[in-house]
């Protein structure tokens, strides 16, 4: 159905707008890249409290949930196994692309299966950095979470590993399906466009105060307190730094007490949530953006502030450190005491642009473009094998 022909595609999951989290954002970004191309794109997702039922949403179909374990902001769907069927039947889907490995992810499996289409999944969640949201690590171990994600993905037709630590990951597993490395892109022109809001002026930051920036869904897992923590330390050495925090979520209250217990109210800035279309002002007002998180599976904020000009400081890790192999784009690190230097590092030259050439290369190398052109050609790659694998079946029953 891919050889140069529209397809229709499914995209099961649990996440999806207005719920803010990165696999919300590859997902829309997903969608945006397979319509630009003329293909129908359909999202089996979720019930969300923010969502009236009567509300009308183009190609979004809705199944009743509930609030998950331990993660109280994202749902689960508890019925619609037999309709999702029903409703991917009478669209034709050709193609079905899951997101979660839980409930959406299940009924897509179904789906897929039943209607005799392949069933592509992308492995968002590193989900041995999570164990401790559930009865404080007591009751998951990693070996549980190598047999779901076993379980899950045994007879997929391909999966998209959005870096390569994902991509490892599910190697160590024993995960067999064919995978391949596709980290989800941006809107460049989105975050290449100067924006005309003077967030400096509403935050009374004058223009010359070195200014970090650090941008999350506010989990314990993203570390920011240990950002937190350095703050003083590093305005032993510049004074006049800030740091502004974007974002909200169950860290907030501690990380807020943090700072006053450090007495760094008049230097750290709460925005809390914001609008998305204003999240490239944010990155184009900072002089530097910092991610202490170790839980990423691509990180799409470091693109997300790349695209945008900004230099980027993140924790070690193999995809980190391929993104930032060129220090004019900023660098990894592995403690406090580097954490430190290269926070002041930068800031020092924060007056010295990335060159225009090598920002030009790796906007191109994170663009949504890119990424919807990969995400197509391994589609019709799953696809061809598929039709092989099924001429060669007995029953021509695959998975």
């Amino acid at each position: 159905m891919l050889r140069g022909m529209l397809v229709n595609i499914g995209i099961f999951t649990d996440t999806y707008y207005p719920q803010v989290s990165g696999v919300a954002t590859s997902i829309k970004t997903l969608r945006e890249q397979l319509e630009s191309r003329g293909h129908n794109v359909y999202i089996f997702t979720t019930t969300d409290p923010n969502v009236e039922p009567s509300q009308y949403e183009r190609n979004i179909y809705r199944f009743t949930s509930i609030p998950f374990i331990s993660f109280t902001d994202r749902r689960i769907a508890v019925r619609g196994l037999f309709r999702a069927y029903q409703v991917a039947k009478e669209l034709g889907l050709d193609i079905v692309h899951t997101q979660t490995e839980f409930s959406m992810g299940w009924i897509g499996k179904f789906v897929a299966k039943n209607l005799k289409i392949p069933c592509i999944h992308t492995y968002h969640t590193m989900y041995e950095d999570y164990l401790h949201y559930v009865a404080k690590g007591k009751l998951l171990r990693p070996y549980h979470v190598k047999q779901m994600s076993r379980t899950f993905c045994y007879h997929m037709n391909g999966i998209v590993a959005p870096s390569e630590r994902v991509s490892n990951t599910l190697e160590r597993y024993g995960i067999k399906s064919p995978i391949s490395i596709i980290p989800t892109g941006v809107d460049v022109a989105k975050f290449r466009t100067k924006s005309e809001l003077d967030l400096r002026s509403y935050y009374n930051i004058s223009k010359g105060t070195p200014l970090l920036l650090t941008l999350s869904r506010l989990a314990y897992e993203k570390n920011i307190d240990r950002l937190i923590a350095v703050m003083p330390t590093v305005l032993q050495r510049i004074q006049t730094a800030k740091l502004m925090i974007v974002g909200d979520g169950p860290a907030m209250q501690s990380l807020k007490l943090q700072t006053k217990e450090l007495g760094l109210e008049n230097k750290i800035i709460f925005a809390g949530e914001i609008d998305n279309d204003k999240v490239a002002a944010y990155y184009q007002m900072a002089d530097l953006f910092v991610s202490t998180s170790v839980s990423e599976s691509q990180g799409l904020t470091y693109i997300e502030a790349l695209a945008s000009g900004v230099r980027v400081v993140a924790t070690h890790s193999p995809y980190t450190d391929e993104l930032l192999e060129d220090t004019d784009f900023g660098c990894t690190f592995s403690n406090n005491d580097e954490l430190v230097e290269v926070i002041c590092k930068y800031l020092k030259r924060r007056k010295i642009k990335i060159s225009p050439e090598k920002l030009a290369a790796k906007r191109a190398s994170v663009s949504a473009d890119n990424f919807g052109e990969r995400i197509l050609k391994f589609y019709k790659d799953c696809q061809e094998a598929y039709d092989k694998q099924k001429e060669t079946s007995h029953t021509g029953e695959i998975g």
